[in-house]
C-alpha cells in the first residue's frame, strides 16, 4: 500500500470546536511503527479537560496543535529499525500513554503513571494521537489486537475498557456478587458488560440521562436501572433483601452517586471510583468503618493486564463495540465530539475503511 506524505488530522483548541488540519505522515525511527488508523474512539475524558476547556496543567495538560485521539487502533503498515515483535501487516490496540519504560511504575507496565516529565506523554494529549489517518506509536505501546475482534473492539480497549477491567480486577467480580454501577455513559456500560462476562447475576445502574437508561436495559447489561437520585440505595437494598450489593463502582464522578456507592454496599463490601474528578463527603464511621468496607481508586490499566483482557474478551464471546451507537467518518469528527459532549448516546468512534458502516 502506498504512504502519502500529507494526512487529515482533528485538533482540539478547547472552546467545544474541532479545527481540522494537514500534517505531514511521519516516518517511523528506531522501536516505532507507522498504524493506519481503522478505528478511534472518543473519551469522557476528552469531553471533560481537553474539549470544552484545557483543564490539564504542564507535563499533563493537552498540547496545543497536537493531533487528538487516545483510543486508537489500526494496522501497522511500516514498522521502523529495530522493531522487535510487530511486524507490517499487524493489527494492533496502542496503549495510549507511553512511558519512560525504565521507571518503577512503567517497569509494572502502568506508563500511566510513569514518573518521568520528559518522557511520559499521552497519545492525543501530548503526542500526537488516533483522530487522523495516520498514527506514529512505539512498538513497546502495542498490544495485539486477535483475528476475532474488530478494530472498533479494539478502541475500546485502549482506554475505557481496560480502565474497567483494572478496576473490577481490583475488587474482585464474580457470581457471588450484586454489583451497583453509578453513572452509565460508555465506562459504565462497558463496567456492566465486563461485569457481566465475569459471572455477576444481578446488575443495577443509576444515571441521570434517560438514554443512557434505555441503552443498559435495552442490551442487557443491567438487570434494573434508576434514574439517579436520593431514593437509589433504598432501591438497592429493596433488590438484595436489605443487604446491599457486594461490589460497587462509581463512573460519574458525581458526589452524590460516590456517595450512594458507599452507602448501597453491604457489610465487607467493595466500593471502585473510576470516574474522574469531582469529590464526595461521607461519614468515616457510619458509612465504612463499621461496616468495614474497603474503598479502591483504579486509574486505568498496565500493558500486560490489557493483552490479558484482549484473551479473555474473545473467551467471553462479548463485543465491545456493540456500545458503539453511532460511527462518523474523519471529516465529520466535529459532529462525533459535539454529539460525545451532548451524552446523549452510547460510545461514539471515529473510524476509516472497512470499520465505516
Amino acid at each position: 500500500m502506498a504512504i502519502p506524505k500529507k494526512m487529515a488530522g482533528a485538533m482540539l483548541p478547547g472552546n467545544s470546536t474541532v479545527e481540522m488540519g494537514y500534517f505531514d505522515v511521519p516516518v517511523p525511527g528506531h522501536g516505532e511503527v507507522l498504524i493506519k488508523m481503522k478505528s478511534s474512539t472518543i473519551c469522557g475524558s476528552d469531553i471533560r479537560a481537553i474539549y470544552h476547556q484545557h483543564l490539564g496543567k504542564g507535563p499533563e495538560g493537552y498540547q496545543k496543535g497536537k493531533i487528538a485521539g487516545h483510543e486508537p487502533c489500526g494496522q501497522v503498515v511500516q514498522a521502523g529499525p529495530g522493531c522487535r515483535r510487530f511486524k507490517d501487516g499487524d493489527r494492533v490496540i496502542v496503549y495510549h500513554i507511553s512511558g519512560c519504560g525504565v521507571c518503577n511504575d512503567c517497569r509494572r507496565g502502568y506508563m500511566i503513571s510513569c514518573t518521568s516529565e520528559q518522557y511520559r506523554k499521552a497519545y492525543g494529549w501530548q503526542r500526537d494521537g488516533g483522530m487522523a489517518e495516520y498514527l506514529l506509536a512505539e512498538e513497546k505501546d502495542l498490544v495485539l489486537l486477535p483475528k476475532e475482534l474488530s478494530y472498533s473492539d479494539g478502541a475500546q480497549v485502549a482506554c475505557g475498557f481496560g480502565t474497567v477491567y483494572e478496576g473490577l480486577e481490583k475488587i474482585g467480580i464474580s457470581g457471588n456478587d450484586a454489583v451497583l454501577v453509578t453513572g452509565l455513559g460508555p465506562v459504565g456500560l462497558a463496567t456492566a458488560m465486563l461485569a457481566r462476562a465475569m459471572g455477576a447475576k444481578l446488575i443495577i445502574g443509576t444515571d441521570t440521562v434517560a438514554e443512557r437508561l434505555a441503552l443498559a436495559k435495552d442490551k442487557g447489561l443491567c438487570d434494573y436501572v434508576f434514574p439517579s437520585g436520593p431514593d437509589n440505595v433504598e432501591q438497592v437494598r429493596q433488590l438484595t433483601g436489605g443487604m446491599g450489593v457486594e461490589k460497587a463502582i462509581d463512573c460519574s464522578a458525581n458526589d452524590k452517586a460516590r456517595l450512594t456507592c458507599i452507602q448501597a454496599t453491604r457489610k465487607w463490601g467493595k466500593i471502585c471510583f473510576i470516574g474522574e474528578g469531582g469529590t464526595v463527603t461521607f461519614q468515616p464511621s457510619a458509612d465504612i468503618i463499621h461496616d468495614q468496607k474497603t474503598i479502591y481508586g483504579s486509574w486505568v490499566t498496565n500493558i500486560w493486564r490489557m493483552e490479558e483482557l484482549v484473551e479473555r474478551i474473545v473467551r467471553w464471546g462479548i463485543r465491545p463495540e456493540s456500545l458503539i451507537t453511532h460511527r462518523f467518518a474523519l471529516d465529520k469528527v466535529a459532529d462525533a465530539y459535539a454529539l460525545m459532549a451532548s451524552g446523549k448516546c452510547g460510545k461514539v468512534a471515529v473510524v476509516f475503511d472497512e470499520e465505516l458502516k
